[in-house]
């Protein structure tokens, strides 16, 4: 996974995005949708119609970073209460979106054995 720094705000926009949008669009789409400054650090993510791709937007201070990634299979779980509008989350649940796992209420797939 893409290290941000620590303490990052880590933003999924609302609703579905066109995938064909590229750095400025999006940047565009933050500052204007989402009343953000698309330059101020903060990791921001977008999502195609399908479900099975992903954009991410960052400035880290130098230049402006645009990553994407696409499900083999499977859709990523989005929020569906944001509307337009942006959902905050932690970097922690930003990697657990990334691997297709429900970052809302993650689970063991195995029950951790107990100590003692």
């Amino acid at each position: 996974m893409i290290a941000f720094p620590a303490g990052a705000k880590v933003w999924i926009a609302g609703g579905v995005t066109d995938m064909r949008c590229g750095m400025n669009s999006l940047a565009l789409r933050v500052q204007q949708g989402l009343g953000r400054d698309p330059h101020g650090g903060e990791v921001f993510c977008f999502r195609g119609r399908r479900g099975d791709l992903v954009k991410i937007l960052w400035h880290d201070g130098v230049g402006m970073s645009l990553y994407l990634k696409r499900l083999e299979a499977g859709k990523f779980v989005w929020p569906s209460g944001a509307g337009g509008g942006a959902v905050a989350i932690s970097a922690a649940q930003l990697g657990y979106l990334l691997d297709g796992i429900d970052w809302r209420n993650p689970r063991w797939t195995q029950r951790p054995a107990k100590a003692g």
